[in-house]
């Protein structure tokens, strides 16, 4: 019972956080990095249960989270340059993680590195505090750039290429203890390094304080709930109206084509071929767009999001059956939760699309001044 109730918490925060992301950028996004990193160690500690298919659900639930964090960018941004990096960045890796699946080659990994998820949270630190639209296209490129080259590689070659793990190395290696020593153990073995790390991390304190006090004046009180930000423009558009079903369709068949090869590898046994998966994916959501049109023009609107999500899932399902088995795979029990979770996440991922990439486009706000000026707090 207590396994039981431990893997469906765990589960329901991994599809349930993510969401907040779009409100609450910054606390959201890391509090799902963290669980992200910690979800086995949770389950390894305080369970006995199996985890063999849980890394290709794990996977799944990675790109989920950072699919509704691009879809945060156009909701909340207000730099076109900005959101259209994202947007580089996020296919990119998206790309290199869908080869990775179909290859199973790890430098993939270090060459399509994943860059978006640390770029936006750099520019979620800064618009808790500053107009995002003050950014120049140099210095968010720059931004990019840092991240890619001095954080990125660096991790994703630690990870991927040299396969170690940052707990066993310093308990290991700096501390001299068994990885399964507590860490009470661990910092009271050499007393010395221990010292040496708190040195380091105050160093590191004393540098963001530093930093911090040569920021720029901030335009607007600091906040983690983008929704407060009142005064910033929102499109001339209303998000609610009726629009052409063709709108952004190119942009969601590639974005839930890439996801779906990577989620077709949730189903056990799947023998979907990547050409079924895009003829598959390219019928579901043109039809999903024309059908959810129509039933919008006769007067069935989905006001929010989770009616929308609703009426997605109940499109899906019923086109699905209509086509057949888009991922065909062997008929088991465990074949049809994966397919379930599939259509899960993809329905409620072209929600969240459609409902919020219309205020992406067209721009309507003239940018502030640049925020390169560097200036001392009293």
């Amino acid at each position: 019972m207590v396994d039981l109730l431990v893997f469906v918490t765990v589960c329901l925060l991994r599809l349930g956080v993510p969401l907040l992301i779009l409100r609450f950028p910054l606390p959201a996004i890391v509090f799902a990095l963290v669980l992200d990193a910690a979800d086995q160690t949770i389950f390894q500690t305080l369970t006995d249960i199996d985890l063999t298919n849980y890394q290709s659900y794990d996977k799944a639930l990675d790109v989920y989270y950072l699919a509704i964090a691009y879809i945060a960018t156009f909701r909340n941004w207000r730099n076109g340059t900005a959101i259209l990096i994202a947007a580089a960045l996020w296919y990119y890796r998206l790309v290199g993680v869908t080869l990775f699946e179909l290859t199973g080659w790890r430098p993939l990994l270090l060459i399509f590195p994943n860059t978006f998820e640390y770029y936006f949270i750099a520019l979620a630190v800064i618009r808790l505090g500053w107009d995002d639209t003050r950014l120049t296209r140099r210095q968010l490129v720059g931004i990019a750039a840092g991240i890619w080259v001095f954080v990125k590689l660096p991790q994703e070659w630690w990870i991927h290429i040299a396969q170690l793990d940052v707990t066993d190395v310093v308990k290991a290696d700096l501390l001299g203890v068994a990885v399964t020593d507590s860490w009470g153990t661990a910092l009271s073995n050499r007393p010395l390094v221990t010292a040496a790390m708190g040195a380091v991390l105050v160093l590191l304190g004393g540098v963001a304080v530093a930093l911090w006090r040569r920021t720029p004046p901030q335009d607007h009180r600091l906040t983690f709930d983008a929704d407060r930000l009142a005064s910033f423009d929102r499109r001339s558009r209303p998000i609610d109206a009726v629009r052409p079903w063709r709108e952004g369709l190119v942009e969601k068949i590639v974005l839930i084509a890439l996801m779906s090869i990577i989620f077709g590898r949730v189903i056990p046994d799947s023998t979907a071929s990547v050409l079924d998966v895009l003829v598959g994916v390219s019928v579901l959501v043109s039809s999903n767009a024309a059908v959810t049109q129509r039933l919008q023009r006769r007067g069935h609107s989905w006001e929010s999001v989770g009616r929308s999500f609703l009426g997605n899932l109940f499109v899906n399902v019923w086109l699905l059956v209509a086509f057949g088995n888009l991922l065909s795979s062997d008929d088991d029990g465990s074949s049809g939760l994966g397919l379930a979770f599939f259509l899960f996440l993809l329905s409620l991922v072209i929600a969240l699309f459609d409902r919020y990439r219309p205020t992406r486009e067209p721009l309507t706000w003239e940018p502030g001044p640049p925020l390169g000026a560097v200036t001392t707090r009293p």
